[in-house]
């Protein structure tokens, strides 16, 4: 792929950028903007999008890594730094497609397979750091079915979108489509990983990192039930 030039760029990426409106807060206002800074710098040094998805990949991969294989109070906060790190390339690589217009289903599935895995083995790595560290038994089950819960809420929201007819996006950007993404908030990725960087703290951690899973399996119980409602309807 041959380079651009970074005001090229720049401008290609404004054209085709996606609507913020409904998308989780961290993800609509950090995420989504840093992610089009590197988008934009791949583009003008010729990088490619699954190049990008690779680096998403191995951030989060020796974030997690770090996270179950060291039992210290410090791995918590370097691998949240790590997988937000490969967070904000994972919004890179899809933005860096739109300004090269390399947009496909060859892409699309390879940043699905990795935002895939990647899910639940944050919280299996929470469970075995919780394991080495002594950690309550509850916590550690927790930390198992938060792993069940990423995975399959990961699957039926990919399903739904795929056997749900297109809704057509929302572009509300006024007080309501705002609350929406902060009320959102909770499901973002991001939420988990910060959680993670004060997992040295164990009261602290453990009431965070628990009351993020009942709010999971709240919301991904009503997700459930609407989805099929709106599939029974078809």
């Amino acid at each position: 792929m041959s380079r651009v030039s970074y005001a090229d760029a720049r401008r290609a990426l404004a054209s085709a950028q996606k609507a913020g409106a409904g998308v989780p807060a961290y993800l609509r206002w950090v995420n989504r903007p840093l992610g089009g800074r590197v988008a934009v710098l791949a583009a003008a040094l010729g990088g490619t999008p699954n190049g990008v998805t690779a680096i998403s990949a191995a951030s989060g991969a020796v974030g997690i890594v770090v996270l179950a294989a060291i039992p210290q109070w410090w791995s918590g906060p370097v691998a949240a730094i790590l997988l937000l790190i490969g967070y904000v390339f994972d919004s890179a690589d899809g933005q860096l497609a739109r300004i090269q217009g390399r947009s496909g289903p060859a892409g699309e599935w390879l940043d699905h397979v990795v935002d895939g895995i990647r899910a639940p083995l944050v919280h299996i790595a929470v469970a075995v750091h919780l394991l080495l560290t002594g950690a309550a038994s509850w916590l550690v089950l927790v930390a198992a079915l938060s792993a069940v819960v990423a995975s399959a809420w990961f699957l039926s929201q990919l399903l739904a979108e795929k056997l749900l007819p297109k809704a057509p996006r929302s572009t509300d950007d006024s007080r309501s489509g705002i609350l929406e993404s902060i009320l959102k908030q909770p499901q973002d990725p991001s939420t988990a990983y910060f959680i993670l960087a004060i997992i040295g703290l164990p009261t602290a951690f453990a009431i965070l990192y628990a009351g993020m899973f009942v709010w999971h399996l709240l919301f991904f119980a009503g997700s459930l039930r609407r989805k099929y409602v709106q599939l029974a309807s078809l």
